[in-house]
């Protein structure tokens, strides 16, 4: 009986090692990879978090400088933020902080110039609010042909309704009342009908003599004022 079972056993070892001497070294080769996958993805997720725990003390410190009105500080903080942290959500929204500050102290050229890079570097979203601000830095230069070039570009569906908005907005100061309410219909279709938002854009159509939901024509054209 003891014999047998040894039999057995050996049998069972001369199987593990011809099976093993077939596939071992395939499947070791596959262990390795799926261990250096692992080690790799916690590798980047530390790196990515510390990157952007660094980031938020960047951003904090813009946000510190701009409340004690120290420009200088903050445009140094997000200097070393867009040199060492571009790819970050921190800089996208630290860019179109500053760029906001910018505006309200008048440095329009300056605003125009964070604006940009947040629209070539940022996310989708922070690509479309960069969009949507510069176009407004724009009108008030009064480059409403290049406010209109810049909301040329597609943005995400959220941004649909207020991208029609401010084409409307550059229409209407180009003295092109039409083009003006094609957009604001389209804005107000677009707008979700919960929005406050949305009765500006109607208020703003009334003003043009074209209501909401139809392609009224507007009563006063350029022409007539």
């Amino acid at each position: 009986m003891a014999n047998h079972f040894d039999l057995e056993e050996q049998e069972q070892l001369d199987q593990l090692k011809h099976f093993w001497n077939s596939w071992g070294t395939l499947i070791t080769g596959v262990l390795v990879v799926v261990f250096a996958c692992i080690a790799s993805w916690n590798g980047w997720q530390y790196w990515q978090k510390r990157q952007s725990v660094q980031a938020a003390g960047l951003e904090f410190a813009v946000d510190q400088a701009l409340t004690t009105k120290d420009q200088a500080r903050a445009d140094q903080a997000f200097a070393e933020l867009k040199e060492k942290y571009a790819g970050t959500a921190q800089a996208s929204q630290t860019g179109l902080l500053l760029a906001k500050a910018h505006v309200d102290a008048g440095k329009i050229d300056d605003a125009k110039a964070v604006l940009s890079w947040v629209m070539e570097k940022g996310d989708e979203g922070s690509k479309a609010l960069a969009r949507l601000r510069l176009s407004a830095v724009l009108e008030q230069k009064k480059n409403f042909d290049e406010g209109l070039k810049v909301l040329e570009a597609s943005m995400p569906e959220a941004f649909v309704g207020l991208q029609a908005d401010r084409r409307g907005d550059l229409y209407s100061a180009l003295g092109k009342p039409q083009d003006a309410v094609t957009q604001y219909q389209a804005a107000y279709k677009a707008l979700d009908k919960d929005l406050d938002y949305r009765h500006l854009v109607e208020f703003k159509l009334n003003a043009l003599g074209a209501a909401p939901e139809t392609a009224a024509l507007v009563k006063t054209t350029a022409s007539e004022k």
